[in-house]
């Protein structure tokens, strides 16, 4: 047996591993190749690693700074060592725990020894990280050769130009792994960092729609009653006779429209998937200002709310599905409600309890150089075009109309604790933001096969909607869980909590979803995520 035959590791003991990742991830520009909450591992060149391990005893102690080898078999290699005279280190307190051989065990079933050379440089031994998940089901049932996988595929995409760059997030039973990979602009030096802030466009919807069910909890909204005395530029709609009507050609609306229409999007107006200007509806939409798109709304919520209300709907409230003009609406009812800004309500109700301190309507100047760029695709060659540039974005102030269907702006860390607690049933901590009732309530499908049948661009037999965030009701596919709920931003982004699984997942790029090529990302980090289940 010789060590030559094994891969050289570094590890360095920390007191403060938030201010390490900052360093190594942030300054160092280094890629997380496994994340296990107190232990990270970073990938460096030619298969060697760099293992950063929390644990302020030995931090600045001859422990905290060693070299060593991943080998298959750390108590075989340990006992030949013994027997040449090799005297490993005994630890009983701390983090560091070793038997009478000197092996320590670690959390999932690693396992390393410590020893020094006659200068008193401590090397270790310690198990080769694709042996031990072969033979070891981690504690968090996520295998992290199999996630490694989702390294190399993400890769591939920054590789081939598709994306400038991604941060990918899978959480199981409370363990973590992220990585970031890429840069922040095409041909760009910063790297794509954990703490990297991007624009999560409807990803926004299910925040809304929590801070719309805290109001229905204080008897503040009511899900069946109109909202006319608080909207009532929405009184005494007329409804278009027929899709392809011209825009006087109506009738009399049967009901009002209510908070619950607002929730599941049946409101009778939104986005119609049609060809541009194939209906009259769809032209008037676009001259006022109002028709859903990439671009954040320009006009105040007042001047919204007015040219909406002179427009005839689509169709009978409740009678059909339709996408994204119902949560901007929600997100003006919240303000007119609570008689605050809706920025302002989300952070004193949600973002701050919740500790999301990068999540906001806007990215503040301070934290501008961790925002990336937003890229669109060039129809005719398929090739990245800037469309918001990070040096001069659009979301670099604060935006004339807070949209509550996809105005956010967020990292990946800030949005798994939103995830969290909707799949903690509200709760955060000693924190409950919801009550199990509502959070049940907001997760159940609310539509009838026809309404999902009718809107085939967004659902399958498989999935539905809830309040602001999609289900999903039946598997067809590796990530399709019963109960799975969340939904993707036309930014790039994409989240989805899993109860059945305990398990959050997080895509964050900034390629707008604008042809068939950049959802490939999506459907192959589900893939990715759901394939990494090791238990």
């Amino acid at each position: 047996m010789s060590l030559s035959d094994y891969k050289v590791a570094a590890s360095f003991a920390v007191s403060d591993l938030d201010r390490a990742r900052g360093f190594y991830e942030g300054k160092l520009g280094l890629s997380v190749g496994i994340d296990s909450g107190d232990n990270v591992q970073y990938r460096c060149g030619e298969g060697s690693v760099i293992h950063v391990y929390l644990s302020p005893k030995h931090a600045g102690k001859p422990t905290a700074t060693l070299a060593g080898w991943y080998v298959n078999d750390v108590e075989g290699v340990v006992d030949e060592l013994a027997s040449k005279g090799v005297a490993f280190e005994q630890y009983d307190e701390g983090t560091i725990l070793t038997d009478e051989k000197g092996i320590a065990t670690f959390e999932g079933g690693a396992k390393a020894a410590y020893f020094e050379d006659p200068d008193g440089n401590t090397l270790s031994i310690a198990q080769n990280p694709s042996e031990h998940d072969e033979r070891v089901v981690p504690a968090d049932g996520v295998s992290a050769s199999r996630v490694n996988r989702m390294r190399d595929v993400m890769a591939g995409y920054v590789e081939r130009g598709e994306v400038p760059g991604v941060v990918t997030l899978v959480s199981r039973r409370g363990k973590v792994h992220v990585d970031a990979i890429g840069t922040k602009a095409v041909g760009g030096s910063d790297p794509m960092r954990r703490d990297t802030i991007f624009r999560i466009a409807s990803m926004t919807k299910p925040v809304t729609a929590t801070a719309a069910m805290i109001l229905v909890e204080e008897c503040r909204l009511r899900l069946d009653e109109p909202v006319d005395p608080l909207l009532p530029e929405l009184a005494d709609r007329k409804v278009l006779r027929a899709i392809d009507s011209p825009l006087d050609d109506t009738v009399e609306a049967n009901r009002s429209i209510t908070l619950r229409d607002l929730l599941t999007l049946r409101l009778g107006i939104g986005a119609v998937m049609a060809p541009p200007g194939l209906y009259p509806i769809q032209q008037a939409m676009d001259e006022a200002g109002l028709a859903p798109g990439f671009d954040r709304p320009s006009l105040a919520p007042d001047e919204w709310m007015k040219r909406l209300g002179a427009l005839p709907l689509v169709y009978q409230p409740g009678e059909r599905w339709m996408y994204e003009t119902g949560s901007d609406v929600l997100g003006i009812l919240i303000s007119r409600a609570t008689g605050q800004e809706l920025d302002t309500f989300l952070r004193e109700h949600i973002f701050e309890p919740l500790g999301m301190t990068d999540t906001g309507f806007h990215v503040p100047a301070d934290k501008l150089e961790r925002l990336a760029s937003c890229y669109s695709t060039n129809p005719e060659t398929g090739a990245l075009e800037l469309y918001d540039d990070a040096n001069n974005s659009d979301w670099s102030h604060r935006p004339i109309f807070e949209s509550g269907g996809g105005g956010l702006v967020s990292t990946v860390d800030d949005y798994l604790v939103f995830c969290r607690m909707l799949l903690d049933k509200g709760k955060h901590g000693g924190e409950r933001i919801l009550s199990r009732p509502s959070v049940e309530l907001m997760t159940t499908d609310h539509l009838t096969p026809g309404q999902k049948a009718e809107a085939p661009v967004f659902f399958g037999d498989d999935s539905g909607w809830g309040f602001g965030t999609g289900v999903i009701t039946r598997r067809d596919d590796l990530s399709t869980t019963p109960g799975r709920f969340g939904w993707a931003g036309g930014y790039g982004t994409s989240g989805y909590s899993d109860p059945e699984e305990d398990m959050v997942g997080i895509l964050m790029t900034q390629r707008l979803t604008d042809s068939p090529e950049s959802a490939r990302v999506f459907s192959d980090f589900w893939t990715l995520a759901y394939q990494a289940i090791d238990d």
